[in-house]
């Protein structure tokens, strides 16, 4: 875990990584929420930040997806983002499924998902993509005329999940999952985030769930307090003795 690398080894990195994050601070008022946090996520991995409610882990989130102000640097394929607009975030291909899933309740469910793609111009390829949607998540093709308010906590997630895929997006951010899901749902909607990472989607997730962010994760970090004390593989970290007992019981 977090040991020295040779220059070669550096340099495959760099040139494997699609989000690089240096020195992260966002502050609110007199408050610094996260304090410097860097960490870099490889093309095609699963890659989770965990830690104990108010470690900044949701302030990071909103920080990358232009949603709050922030200090320090983003870089998504090598296009520096920090500062930008959530509308600028989101065409350069990185979207968020927030925490509490942010779904708009008065629409259906396909008018959620077509909101989505409201980016995009491609038509054909919406539609395409809408019936992708709909093949992850079968249950949202049996309610897509259905109002979202009025779909189960854990149809909210599948749509929230959907609707930001249906942005095309390359880099796939999600904020608490699992939170308030039966397990058998959790157990549903991880199986659906595996499938889409082997297509092809980087994910960087955060969760509260630390046993269950782990086993799925390539790599992670664990934050404390606005800052990352430990990182390293998914594994190893399931397996720290300081993880093991802060986060694992």
């Amino acid at each position: 875990m977090n040991a020295t690398s040779t220059p070669a080894g550096s340099a495959e990195r760099a040139k494997d990584t699609v989000l690089s994050v240096r020195n992260l601070t966002v502050n609110y008022g007199d408050i610094r929420a996260v304090k410097g946090v860097s960490f870099d996520v490889r093309r095609g991995e699963i890659f989770t930040l965990i830690g104990a409610n108010g470690a900044g882990k949701t302030s990071t989130l909103r920080a990358l997806s232009g949603l709050c102000p922030c200090g320090g640097e983003i870089v998504l394929e090598g296009r520096a983002l920090g500062g930008a607009a959530p509308e600028v975030i989101v065409a350069a291909g990185m979207s968020q499924v927030p925490e509490g899933r942010g779904i708009f309740g008065a629409l259906t469910v396909a008018e959620n998902l077509r909101l989505g793609a409201w980016i995009r111009r491609d038509r054909e390829g919406v539609a395409a993509d809408l019936e992708r949607m709909f093949g992850y998540f079968p249950r949202l093709r049996e309610r897509r005329e259905q109002l979202a308010g009025t779909l189960s906590g854990g149809e909210q997630q599948m749509l929230a999940v959907a609707r930001a895929l249906m942005s095309r997006a390359r880099v796939l951010l999600l904020d608490e999952p699992s939170m308030g899901l039966a397990p058998k749902l959790v157990k549903e909607i991880y199986a659906v985030l595996r499938e889409i990472n082997a297509r092809g989607v980087t994910i960087l997730l955060v969760e509260q769930n630390a046993n269950l962010a782990l086993r799925l994760a390539d790599r992670a970090a664990v934050l404390e307090t606005g800052e990352v004390v430990l990182s390293g593989a998914g594994a190893e970290l399931l397996d720290h003795p300081r993880v093991r007992e802060a986060y694992l019981g």
